[in-house]
């Protein structure tokens, strides 16, 4: 019986500390990072004292919480950079970086520094930031993207703007988004050839 308590205790505080990072993607995804940590505490059915033996802070757990999306950024952006086409390796990039944001407020939040001081968070940013700035430059010298687009600082705004869109559902959101970038890649491109944006969807639904 002794020999299994140590596992059997191990067991627990991975069940535990699965359910919290469960909780808080779902609070921080919907409501963004104001959730207190009581409140993931009480979602995921732990105290508040378990909660933080697993992460003493919250931008540990915002760290943890947003690592798969921070990777799937990262994976975005490199699929864009080693497009032959630069300003194809733009366009889709621009689509599935905004709809990634809008599936989730709190990554976005995350992502735009509300916490500066999290390393992890900090060097992703910069490296995704770098990578789009080098591919969006690349873009303009082929021609395609307008010459007064500000890179980096138009690229945040973007984000910034992407942000606020709201709708009741994440499928909602994300539709939103497909257009909202499909209206922003028509405005940056330096001779618009308007493609068809994607269909408008309703935010009530």
């Amino acid at each position: 019986m002794t020999d299994r308590l140590p596992h059997v205790l191990r067991s627990d505080a991975a069940s535990n500390r699965a359910r919290i990072l469960e909780a808080a993607r779902t609070l921080f995804s919907a409501r963004g990072l104001d959730v207190p940590m009581r409140e993931v505490a009480r979602r995921a059915g732990v105290g508040p004292a378990t909660l933080y033996r697993h992460f003493p802070t919250k931008q540990a757990l915002v760290t943890e919480a947003f690592a798969d999306q921070m990777r799937e950024c990262r994976a975005i952006v490199d699929r864009g950079y080693a497009d032959p086409d630069p300003w194809h390796g733009l366009c889709s990039v621009i689509e599935k970086i905004c709809e990634l944001h809008a599936r989730d407020r709190g990554f976005t939040e995350a992502f735009m520094s509300t916490f500066p001081n999290a390393a992890d968070v900090t060097a992703d940013r910069a490296y995704t930031v770098k990578a789009v700035t080098e591919l969006a430059l690349r873009a303009r010298e082929s021609g395609h993207l307008r010459p007064d687009f500000l890179i980096p600082d138009d690229l945040i705004l973007m984000l910034m703007a992407n942000r606020g869109i709201h709708a009741s559902t994440p499928s909602s959101r994300a539709a939103a988004s497909r257009r909202f970038a499909g209206f922003v890649i028509q405005m940056i491109q330096a001779s618009p050839q308007h493609s068809p944006l994607p269909p408008a969807t309703s935010l009530n639904r």
